[in-house]
C-alpha cells in the first residue's frame, strides 16, 4: 500500500460523524447526547441550549418554538458542515423526530461526506412523562414542558422507517 492509500484509508477509517437523536420529550435524548459529546474531537451542538439563551422570554407556546427553531438551524446549518468537513464530530442534540427534519439533517452530513449515526429512543410515553414530570420539578432541563405540550409535541412524532436509508442505533427503554 503506498503512502497515498494508506491516508486516504486512514481518513475514511477516521470520517466525522453526524449523530443524530430520534425520540419524544424526556425519552433520554439529552442523557445519550452528554455520552456521546465525551468521544474525541466531538462536539455537541444543543438545540433547547441555544433557543432558551437567544429566543427564551419569545418561545411561549409550540407555534414559537417551531418559527425559533426554524431560524437556529438556518444558522448553525452551516456551521455543523464546517465542522463535520474539518473531520470533527457533531452530536446535534436536534429532535430527528419528523421525515422533514431527518431529511434537513441528511443534507448536512451528505454535504460534508460525513458518516451519519441516527440513535432512535423507543420509550414508552409513560416513561417519558414520568422523567418529564420529574425533570421539571428538578428545574435541570432549558425547558420544562406540560403533560398537555408532551402530547402535543408528540402528535408529529414519527419513528424513522427503513425507507429513509438512516444507520438506525435503536435504544429501548
Amino acid at each position: 500500500m503506498s503512502d497515498q492509500e494508506f491516508n486516504s484509508d486512514l481518513q475514511a477509517s477516521h470520517r466525522a460523524t453526524l449523530h443524530m437523536l430520534c425520540g419524544k420529550i424526556a425519552a433520554g435524548k439529552s442523557t445519550l447526547t452528554a455520552e456521546l459529546g465525551r468521544m474525541p474531537s466531538t462536539v455537541v451542538i444543543s438545540e433547547d441550549f441555544w433557543l432558551s439563551r437567544l429566543f427564551g422570554p419569545e418561545m411561549k407556546d409550540v407555534a414559537d418554538y417551531i418559527r425559533c427553531s426554524r431560524r437556529l438551524r438556518e444558522a448553525v446549518g452551516p456551521h455543523v458542515q464546517d465542522l463535520l468537513r474539518l473531520g470533527v464530530s457533531v452530536v446535534l442534540d436536534f429532535p430527528a423526530n419528523t421525515v422533514a427534519m431527518r431529511a434537513w439533517m441528511r443534507t448536512l452530513f451528505e454535504a460534508a461526506g460525513a458518516d451519519h449515526r441516527l440513535h432512535f429512543l423507543d420509550v414508552p410515553d409513560e416513561v417519558c412523562k414520568a422523567r418529564l414530570r420529574a425533570r421539571n420539578a428538578a428545574g435541570t432541563h432549558d425547558f420544562a414542558a406540560s403533560d398537555a405540550e408532551f402530547e402535543q409535541i408528540s402528535s408529529y412524532f414519527v419513528p424513522p422507517s427503513e425507507t429513509e436509508g438512516f444507520n438506525v442505533i435503536l435504544r429501548s427503554a
